[in-house]
């Protein structure tokens, strides 16, 4: 007779499934659409295996893409890149870019000169870490999914 094996406790309520994909840019204005559409084909196939719990996720993931993605190519010359990674029901969003400096919230520009992204993403975003590097920076977002 085969034993039975139980789960630990700290086991039981463990969630293995862990995905993510990472895109690297030229630093051109068309790779901001490009990211934004990487990110909607991610979380596209990250629904079919699991769903988000909340209708906003998908949208609200995409729109923090789109800003990040936007202020690297605004604010810092040159490559950047974007990493996904989903780990239970979180959304790991970080863009990696040539600018050391941490990006600071602007008074909104109601002319249209900006000043709107960073104040959105901290809105959407459950924590945002900003992690400087030999390079220039990693911008975290951490979303609900």
């Amino acid at each position: 007779m085969a034993a039975e094996r139980k789960p630990a406790q700290s086991e039981a309520g463990l969630n293995t499934l862990a995905v993510e994909q990472s895109w690297r840019f030229e630093g051109a204005l068309s790779n901001v659409s490009e990211a934004r559409e990487g990110a909607a084909v991610f979380l596209h196939g990250l629904a079919r295996m699991q769903p988000p719990t909340s209708p906003d996720a998908h949208d609200d993931v995409v729109l923090v893409v789109a800003e990040l993605a936007s202020n690297a190519f605004a604010y810092a010359p040159g490559p950047f890149s974007l990493h996904m990674r989903a780990v239970a029901d979180t959304v790991q969003v970080a863009v990696a870019d040539t600018n050391s400096a941490a990006p600071e919230a602007r008074p909104v520009d109601l002319t249209g000169r900006g000043g709107v992204g960073w104040h959105l993403i901290n809105t959407v975003a459950e924590q945002t870490i900003t992690v400087p590097n030999d390079e220039g920076k990693t911008v975290y977002a951490f979303l609900a999914w």
